[in-house]
């Protein structure tokens, strides 16, 4: 009994010391595009630097969320929702972000392609579903859907998505991301605002 508690000490204090490290690794990856974005003339060239740097954040808040359990290292990812919807609102005006969520572990590799389809959608309503006067994004992780499933919802309050293309980047890498969990992606838009659901197996 008390090897196997020292043990799992020793395997948590390797694990923060990682995270430590990761961390360190991710914020001067960030760093460096954050001075190269300065650099750049191009607003396009820009912008697609900061998507770049905004994902890259995603998979750091995740490897912040790390926990052991049982030889595996999980994500909260109620607490791991909240941390990014938290980073992106600070970067933000007039847009406020409720994240509503049922406490949900996954392993690493599952969540980490949940939360790049979460960045992509709320950043999508960020960018284009509101005017002058901003809005409101809503998040939902909801447990018990199907046998074994679980669903991520994202709405906005906006004003829709202006002739909307089925085969759209942004929902193309969402769909592309959701396939890795084994999940659905079901999109509706109209006047009142945007909605993205994906629906994907708690375990795979």
């Amino acid at each position: 009994m008390a090897d196997a508690a020292a043990e799992a000490q020793q395997r948590e204090t390797l694990l923060r010391e990682l995270q430590h490290r990761v961390k360190n690794n991710f914020q001067t990856i960030l760093a460096s595009i954050s001075v190269q974005t300065r650099r750049l003339e191009d607003p396009k060239a820009q912008r697609a630097l900061e998507h770049v740097a905004n994902r890259i954040n995603a998979i750091s808040l995740a490897h912040d969320q790390l926990a052991p359990r049982q030889n595996v290292d999980v994500v909260d990812m109620a607490g791991y929702l909240r941390a990014l919807c938290s980073s992106i609102e600070q970067q933000v005006d007039n847009v406020a972000i409720e994240v509503i969520a049922d406490e949900i572990e996954l392993s690493i590799d599952r969540a980490v392609p949940l939360g790049l389809i979460l960045n992509e959608a709320v950043t999508n309503s960020v960018k284009h579903a509101f005017g002058e006067h901003g809005g409101r994004i809503t998040v939902r992780l909801q447990a018990g859907v199907g046998y074994g499933e679980a669903r991520l919802a994202t709405s906005d309050n906006g004003r829709g998505i202006e002739n909307p293309r089925p085969g759209g980047s942004g929902l193309k890498l969402i769909a592309s991301l959701a396939r890795q969990i084994g999940g659905e992606v079901k999109q509706d838009s109209s006047a009142h605002g945007t909605s993205t659901e994906v629906t994907f197996p708690v375990i795979s």
